[in-house]
């Protein structure tokens, strides 16, 4: 058997290796994973700055986008010393020490192991129960495409401005778009959570055509679902600059609301993106910089007087949650 090919980088001042890197990650375009490292390499320093200090999940993709990915929560075994962790707790109790980036190095490690999108927890590691992001995702259903996303981000923009937060949108690398608002890191997750719910629940009665904030499928629409589940513990959303494991190797790119109008998502692809960070520089260098609250979505929750809404399948039954049954089983067996 023939030994594999390595080779061995210098990433700020760390040794690296890459492991076979003329095996092709997507087959469609012929792109290798030595093109995959490369990219990772041209956008390391925004990527980083994103990333630092937050547990991330892996999803990688062991046999390329054809073959079966899975999500890595815990580090790999193996892991080389300078890679770091941070303990993270579940909904179930249980912790783990999940991959935590903090240099270049970092990253280039992952990406040899395959992973394609990196997933942070909306965390530091200083304190992993109290999120400083408030992260929204624009999820259009069938009949529905990105330009009706970027409507109803506009909707949203509004809305977090009345909300004393300052939204950073990106593509998600697919159909829609995420919305990030740094937050200081003052409340739990099910205040962020809730935080979502009726900031979302305003832009949908907004604009009741265009979004919606229903759970079951069955009562969305041809509308933007927004995602407010993706604020629940545990649950994380593509970083900006991941490559998504999609045929056209399109990334989740960070844009300006200027930029939104004219975006199309295809056009932000690993061979696209580091030219574009070069020529345009990062549009979320800024984020972070200055952080809202959540104290007036919270009051809007109460004055509200709506409550809950379910809690993804995997999750134990959280207090005030509705019960989880599909509308059309509960009207069959009333």
């Amino acid at each position: 058997m023939a030994a594999k090919s390595v080779i061995l980088l210098d990433v700020g001042g760390r040794e690296v290796r890459l492991t076979s890197p003329d095996k092709v990650v997507f087959p469609e375009l012929g792109i290798t994973k030595r093109e995959v490292m490369e990219y990772y390499l041209a956008v390391a320093e925004p990527m980083v700055k994103v990333l630092r200090e937050r547990p991330t999940n892996l999803k990688r993709y062991p046999d390329g986008v054809d073959g079966e990915p899975f999500f890595a929560k815990r580090l790999p075994k193996g892991a080389p010393d300078h890679i770091e962790t941070a303990k993270v707790t579940f909904p179930s109790g249980r912790t783990a020490d999940t991959f935590c980036p903090t240099e270049p190095a970092s990253i280039a490690w992952a990406a040899n192991m395959g992973t394609l999108d990196f997933h942070p927890w909306p965390v530091r590691r200083p304190d992993t129960d109290h999120p400083d992001e408030l992260r929204i995702d624009l999820d259009p259903q069938p009949g529905t495409d990105f330009a009706d996303a970027v409507e109803v981000a506009g909707v949203l923009r509004e809305v977090l401005t009345e909300a004393g937060l300052t939204g950073w949108p990106k593509t998600s690398g697919g159909r829609g778009l995420h919305v990030f608002a740094p937050i200081r890191p003052e409340w739990d997750f099910i205040q962020v959570r809730r935080a979502v719910i009726t900031i979302a629940r305003r832009v949908a009665d907004r604009i009741p055509e265009k979004a919606t904030v229903a759970w079951w499928k069955e009562e969305r629409g041809e509308r933007v679902f927004l995602d407010f589940n993706q604020a629940a513990r545990d649950r994380t959303i593509a970083s900006a600059w991941s490559i998504r494991g999609l045929p056209r190797a399109t990334v989740s790119m960070p844009l300006t609301w200027d930029d939104l109008a004219a975006a199309e998502p295809d056009d932000f692809t690993l061979r696209t993106v580091p030219g574009l960070l070069a020529d345009r520089g990062d549009a979320h260098a800024e984020m972070g910089e200055e952080r809202g609250g959540c104290e007036t979505a919270l009051e809007w929750y109460e004055a509200d007087g709506l409550g809950e809404m379910p809690y993804p399948p995997e999750y134990p039954k959280m207090p005030g949650e509705p019960m989880r049954v599909q509308p059309s089983r509960a009207r069959t067996k009333d």
